[in-house]
């Protein structure tokens, strides 16, 4: 694949095995179940999905394995699962439920050597490191377990920090835009994509306006662009955005 095809990523944020959606991370309203949402989006041309157990690591619990063998049984498009996964066991469970790629959040703000174990046992395409950043005295800087707790990490030091220890991809998500469906926060991701090597997906604030995915693949570096809610409401069906994105030039399959 050439690196200038930008991919379209539909999330399934799931909590009690239903896919559910907030705004700026809070009051979770449920948009349905993630097989019949995995096999919509499989069918109708998104690139990737993306899967995350949002309350897996507040709730000391791990990501549904069985539920991740579910769909993962449902769609033929790359599968990435994130949520609570902390261990390589974690890992190798999670993979051989179907999944190709493996998301990280708090796990690796905890333990940072987990990425460079993971990447050496299963290499660097498995591993995405998702970063949750706000902007705070205008800096940006990274928040775990679902967005509650401040680390102290610049955005900009642990996404280069992330990339050195074996990362593949970084999943970033602005938690000032989450939900806002204003659309994506072209500053932060301009700020990453150019400080890093590896693909960039943004995340957090696409509405149903095509533009909002032209402007962040025409003012940042950013190789993907990941949203929720205006593809399980099918605001914005996903033909329709990828036939808006050729029409301003932008590549996409």
């Amino acid at each position: 694949m050439n690196n200038l095809t930008k991919r379209i990523i539909p999330c399934l944020d799931v909590k009690d095995g239903k896919t559910v959606k907030g705004i700026n991370f809070e009051n979770l309203k449920e948009v349905g179940s993630p097989i019949e949402l995995a096999k919509k989006y499989s069918k109708s041309g998104a690139d990737e999905l993306v899967f995350l157990d949002i309350t897996a690591t507040n709730e000391k619990r791990k990501t549904i394995v069985e539920l991740v063998e579910k769909v993962a049984k449902e769609v033929f498009i790359p599968f990435t699962v994130g949520g609570g996964i902390s261990s390589l066991d974690d890992i190798r469970a999670i993979l051989e439920a179907g999944a190709d790629k493996i998301s990280f959040n708090s796990a690796i703000v905890k333990n940072p050597d987990l990425i460079s174990t993971c990447a050496e046992y299963f290499g660097s395409q498995c591993i995405v490191a998702a970063l949750d950043a706000k902007k705070e005295d205008n800096d940006f800087w990274i928040y775990i377990n679902a967005g509650k707790v401040n680390t102290g990490l610049k955005a900009i030091d642990w996404a280069k920090r992330v990339e050195e220890l074996g990362a593949g991809e970084i999943l970033l998500t602005s938690m000032d835009y989450d939900g806002t469906q204003k659309g994506f926060d072209i500053e932060l991701n301009n700020l990453i994509s150019n400080a890093v090597h590896i693909p960039v997906i943004a995340s957090g604030g696409a509405g149903a306006n095509s533009k909002h995915f032209i402007d962040v693949f025409n003012k940042t570096k950013v190789d993907a662009a990941l949203a929720a809610s205006i593809f399980h409401y099918d605001t914005l069906p996903i033909e329709k955005l990828k036939s808006d994105l050729k029409k301003a030039n932008i590549s996409v399959r």
